[in-house]
């Protein structure tokens, strides 16, 4: 059995060789300024050994860690498997992150090289001297050789094997910074396994599937579903640049895709567009996603002809505690993911830590059955050993996420107990957003949350106390300073969509930031007269 992802790349690339590996549609290759077409197994496996070989003549080995700076372009893939066989732990870099953001993951994840797009290079490098870190930077089509690695590989004399650290992700937290998810081997070995059994709907047919995603490999649903399902099980992988509404359909036919991932935001803007004869024109089977909108589900399959598939997991639990509503009845327009199968175990309880009854609202608590609670989960949060310990607390991984459970044993998504905003599939940390606003010169204090969004979920509202008083005539330049200085610091999704001027935050006893109370503002603030509406500014950044 395969023991790491390069191992599993390369024995399905000597099962398949002329197969197509990897297919570029022409949207895509617009975006990125090359071919359209398939790259099959074999010339990828010779591609990715070109780079392996540069790698380990540079010194880059066991325990280091390398940032992929390179959006969902192929090079992306091709390094991993590369750095991967040597040992090497990948740190995907969001290719629209900004000063303050590319400081903080310098310094914490300890990357000795990044491989990136040309147009970052100057923001990797200013971001490195900023956290005074020693880096490396080089360009994905670099020459060889390499530059050299700055130090020796910390495991060297460690066999490399299904627990070598595979990926550090990081995922927005609730009360700081980002948290540096550490993913074994064994995580997307298993996330990859156990897609390529799934039964019911979504049964997946070896060597035949093509999968077609619009969502990025700095997640870990492209880099542990959609890239492990191809790799274990064989087909075509389709990595799109990103989700695009009128051309999605498009991009599905040219590449023949058999099997759609998807967020709850694209559906809704699929449906927006004028119906057409050729909505069914496409050879997909079913979706695999989460949070489609209950009032568009039914409608969506009627008019497209395939399943969404809604699942349940999180960048911690991998597939180790997946859940998915892969067996019929799937409860369409109701939020249910599904039902608990035998690898996982499940307990939804109350703020006491008591079990609720069907039916109540709870706190989904998860681990993996059996004698190892935390086989195929993440292996724990990087420099946070504190945290780690609170996530796994009484043995039960705590998701913050709030679900209900039928008597009949299926899951519906309720809402997230944690403060995180999630907007178009984006996790976003509301002390994150505040830090950086806080820094404003006119601003005395924010509190950030989320206000409902009919097409992108959730948007980011900041309630801002200045420091001296403005006439209300000049809250839109006001408001257009503070959301510049965020996006000057902070990926353009992470900026505020309004600013509401306010004379004081709901705060506890403790001066801490009342986040129950400041969501039910949230909800109504957007029609207020001291809110400004400053969506059209949080524009993707070049």
């Amino acid at each position: 059995m395969q023991q790491t992802v390069h191992a599993v790349f390369c024995a399905t690339a000597a099962r398949t060789p002329q197969a197509d590996f990897l297919f570029t549609e022409s949207v895509t290759a617009a975006a990125y300024g090359m071919a359209a077409g398939a790259i099959s197994w074999h010339d990828a496996e010779l591609h990715m050994d070109r780079l392996r070989q540069a790698y380990a003549q540079a010194g880059y080995g066991h325990g280091h860690r390398v940032g992929l700076l390179l959006e969902n372009r192929p090079e992306f893939l091709f390094h991993w498997f590369a750095l991967n066989a040597l040992g090497v732990s990948v740190v995907p870099i969001h290719a629209d992150m900004r000063r303050a953001e590319l400081t903080y993951l310098m310094a914490h994840s300890e990357i000795i090289l990044a491989v990136s797009l040309p147009s970052r290079c100057e923001a990797l490098q200013a971001a490195a001297n900023e956290a005074g870190c020693a880096l490396q930077i080089m360009v994905a089509d670099a020459p060889t050789p390499f530059p050299p690695a700055l130090t020796p590989a910390p495991l060297a004399h460690r066999a490399i094997d299904p627990d070598t650290e595979c990926g550090l992700l990081y995922t927005s937290g609730t009360t700081g910074r980002p948290k540096g998810c550490i993913l074994s081997n064994a995580y997307f070995l298993r996330a990859g396994a156990w897609y390529a059994e799934l039964q019911g709907v979504c049964t997946i047919r070896p060597d035949q599937e093509r999968v077609i995603t619009p969502l990025p490999l700095h997640h870990m649903n492209a880099m542990a579903f959609s890239t492990m399902v191809v790799l274990v099980a064989g087909g075509c992988l389709v990595q799109i640049d990103r989700f695009h509404p009128k051309t999605w359909l498009q991009s599905a036919r040219e590449s023949r895709a058999t099997i759609a991932h998807y967020l709850g935001v694209m559906p809704a803007m699929l449906l927006a567009a004028p119906a057409s004869a050729s909505d069914r024109s496409h050879s997909i089977r079913w979706g695999f996603g989460a949070g489609v909108d209950r009032r568009n589900h039914a409608a969506f399959e009627a008019r497209f002809g395939f399943a969404l598939v809604e699942a349940w997991a999180m960048t911690e639990t991998g597939a180790g505690a997946c859940v998915m509503a892969s067996q019929e009845p799937r409860h369409i327009g109701t939020s249910c993911f599904g039902r608990q199968e035998d690898h996982v175990e499940i307990r939804l309880v109350d703020d006491q830590g008591h079990d609720v009854p069907p039916d109540t609202p709870g706190e989904l608590l998860v681990r993996s059955s059996g004698d190892d609670p935390r086989r195929y989960f993440f292996s724990g949060y990087l420099k946070d050993e504190a945290a780690t310990q609170m996530a796994w607390a009484d043995g039960w991984f705590h998701t913050g996420d709030l679900v209900r459970r039928d008597a009949q044993g299926n899951f519906y998504f309720i809402d997230r107990k944690k403060n995180v905003i999630r907007r178009s599939g984006e996790n976003i940390s509301a002390v994150e957003v505040e830090s950086v606003l806080n820094q404003h010169p006119a601003v005395k204090a924010s509190a950030v949350a989320a206000t409902p969004d009919a097409v992108r979920g959730d948007e980011v509202l900041a309630c801002v106390v200045l420091h001296d008083e403005v006439d209300a005539g000049a809250h839109s330049a006001l408001a257009a300073s503070i959301v510049a200085h965020a996006l000057d610091q902070l990926a353009y999704y992470k900026a505020p969509g309004y600013v509401a001027f306010v004379d004081a935050l709901p705060l506890t006893a403790s001066q801490k930031i009342q986040r129950g109370q400041l969501r039910e503002l949230a909800i109504g603030l957007p029609t207020h007269p001291q809110c400004v509406d400053t969506r059209s500014l949080k524009k993707r950044q070049d």
